[in-house]
């Protein structure tokens, strides 16, 4: 029996859940494809958002003929015995190449079809869930077009299911359900999806099945449990999510902290978010708290010994702890003036008095003075090399700990 997917898969771009910003009447997308003249193109988004749908749609109203490709478990010789058709019968019309996951192909097997693409023989549409900037070779990417999909809402993946409910009950014996009940369960359905169509079609399908059409939210939960928190640990998604978190910490909002910490988590990361959490302890509170890192660092070790489930509790502390502390880049920023000069070829020639006094080259007579012995265990002498001798890298931080140790310099240097 045909996946229920199949069944409900759209046959017209106006059927299409969702990517309203491609495929609204009047949008550039649309008018291209529908005036019979189709580019190179690149569909860019996460699964279960419409590429491959979108993408046999527009073969069959071309009137091309459409050749698909799974880069996941294609070979060279797969892509050879297509372009081999372009000079068949098969090819009089044109051939639309569409490659699955093209992230998947190496380079080698991405430059087979440039001299086809370019000199039209092949017309290409070309699916990843990466970033295709990264993940296709240039000289196919400039010569495609890229699109976004996005995830679908909620309220778009609910009228998918609601249609898909109507072909199962025509399959099926009608019964007297309760609606109310149904909708709570579709709803559930196609929050939980989290934007993806396919997933929330093949949830619906098990909902359905095992409940003999009574679905209820209590069988909807069971049947979507888990689907929408496992996460792609090399995928762009990972990495967004990442980012929202040390960006919300940065930001001190730990609502927000928490909710993308417990994206990664219950998605089964937790050694991503842990280092994470250190990195955020020097490079956003820093010198306003130099403490956090210790904090933190015991936190993560205690998550690490722990494991999951239990290692939510000791990183929703440093998490909070975090998030709620005064912030400083101050180090960062000096930090990375410094190394900007160090890039620069700058500074070779430190002064003689704080070189290596064993060094046989050294100067005994330099002049060092040993600053302990003085007033504050201070003496005024240059450290920095000649030509950067009046650089200032770094910057007192406006907290009170930074704050703190500038008065206390002020007065020692006067």
């Amino acid at each position: 029996m045909a996946p229920l997917a199949d069944s409900v898969r759209p046959k017209d771009l106006s059927e299409v859940i969702g990517q309203e910003h491609l495929l609204s009447n009047g949008s550039l997308f649309r008018r291209m494809t529908e005036s019979g003249k189709i580019p190179n193109m690149v569909f860019y988004g996460p699964s279960g958002t419409g590429k491959t749908t979108v993408a046999r749609i527009i073969a069959e109203k071309s009137g091309m003929t459409l050749r698909k490709i799974n880069a996941t478990n294609a070979s060279l010789s797969d892509i050879k015995e297509v372009l081999g058709e372009t000079d068949t019968l098969f090819g009089s019309d044109g051939i639309l190449l569409y490659i699955d996951e093209i992230q998947y192909f190496n380079k080698k097997q991405q430059q087979t079809i440039l001299e086809f693409i370019e000199d039209g023989r092949i017309t290409l549409i070309c699916s990843t869930t990466d970033n295709p900037y990264f993940s296709i070779y240039p000289a196919v990417l400039s010569r495609c077009s890229v699109f976004e999909f996005k995830p679908c809402k909620a309220s778009e993946i609910k009228k998918a299911l609601v249609r898909a409910v109507s072909i199962l009950d025509e399959k099926n014996t009608k019964k007297d359900f309760d609606e109310t009940e149904r909708d709570k369960a579709l709803d559930y359905i196609s929050q939980a999806a989290n934007g993806d169509v396919r997933r929330a079609l093949g949830a619906l399908e098990i909902c359905y099945s095992a409940s003999g059409g009574e679905m209820t939210e209590d069988f909807a939960e069971q049947s979507i449990n888990g689907f929408g928190l496992k996460l792609d640990k090399d995928g762009n998604e990972h990495y967004d999510l990442l980012s929202a978190f040390q960006k919300s910490i940065r930001g001190s909002d730990e609502n927000a902290a928490l909710f993308y910490l417990a994206r990664l988590l219950e998605g089964g990361d937790l050694l991503s978010p842990i280092r994470r959490l250190l990195v955020i302890a020097s490079e956003d509170i820093g010198l306003a708290h130099p403490m956090a890192v210790c904090v933190v660092k015991a936190c993560c070790d205690n998550a690490v010994q722990l494991g999951l489930p239990e290692a939510r509790l000791p990183l929703a502390e440093a998490v909070i702890y975090l998030a709620t502390l005064p912030k400083s880049n101050s180090a960062h920023d000096a930090y990375a003036l410094a190394a900007e000069d160090v890039r620069r070829g700058l500074g070779r020639n430190m002064p003689d008095y704080i070189r290596d006094s064993m060094q046989p080259s050294a100067n005994k007579n330099a002049g060092y003075v040993y600053p302990h012995p003085y007033p504050n265990h201070y003496y005024p002498q240059q450290y920095l090399p000649d030509d950067i001798k009046d650089r200032v890298y770094y910057e007192y931080g406006d907290n009170k700990a930074e704050n703190a140790a500038k008065e206390y310099w002020k007065k020692v240097k006067g």
